[in-house]
């Protein structure tokens, strides 16, 4: 994994990945059961026309599993695929034509359960060396994607919370889509820069309901 062409405020999450916790990330369910099926995403991170970004998609709407909702790219391990990384970077070439050789891997975060695919989903943190706009290659998959400038995640005014009718209630973001970024994908941003020490206060007694899928 290449720290090479690391920029100094990406510094901190590099140095950060080695001792985060699952729990610390995903306190409910935060240790995969033995038969989940193993998967990774990809938390790609660039220097973009506005300042610090982190690239997001939104899932196709006829998907089987997190259908419309915003997320990484990223999805179920291959048997060819050598690790975590691979699959990641695989699934983000294969979802969006990302050029895996743009892009300098600088950790994982611990792998966390996400319960309602069973998928065992290891984080890859990237670094984009040469952002281009990019397209989604499989509209079955990918409905748009969001090249979406940190600034605006940190920003109060766009942090709510969002509850389910199970009574879960979780952390969201407004990111200019249709739909707010919220559930698995929501929490391990939210966490991370809380452990980074990024975020901003935030009420997080706003609530607002959960989109209709």
């Amino acid at each position: 994994m290449s720290w090479e062409h690391l920029p100094e405020w990406l510094q901190p999450l590099a140095e950060l990945a080695g001792s985060v916790e699952a729990e610390q990330l995903a306190p409910r369910f935060p240790h995969a059961p033995a038969d989940a099926r193993p998967a990774a995403v990809l938390m790609l991170f660039a220097d973009g026309d506005n300042g610090p970004e982190l690239l997001l998609t939104e899932r196709a709407a006829k998907m089987r599993n997190h259908a419309g909702q915003i997320s990484f790219p990223g999805g179920a391990m291959d048997p060819g695929d050598a690790d975590a990384v691979a699959t990641a970077l695989r699934e983000a070439q294969e979802e969006v034509g990302l050029d895996p050789e743009t892009v300098d891997v600088f950790g994982t975060l611990p792998t966390l359960w996400l319960p309602p695919s069973n998928f065992a989903v290891t984080p890859v943190l990237g670094y984009w060396r040469e952002p281009v706009p990019l397209m989604p290659v499989s509209a079955e998959e990918v409905g748009a994607i969001i090249h979406q400038p940190i600034r605006r995640l940190l920003d109060p005014a766009n942090r709510f919370s969002v509850e389910h009718p199970s009574g879960w209630r979780g952390p969201a973001f407004e990111v200019g889509s249709g739909v707010p970024l919220w559930g698995f994908t929501a929490g391990v941003v939210s966490r991370l820069f809380e452990r980074l020490g990024w975020e901003q206060p935030w009420d997080d007694s706003v609530t607002r309901p959960l989109p209709d899928f």
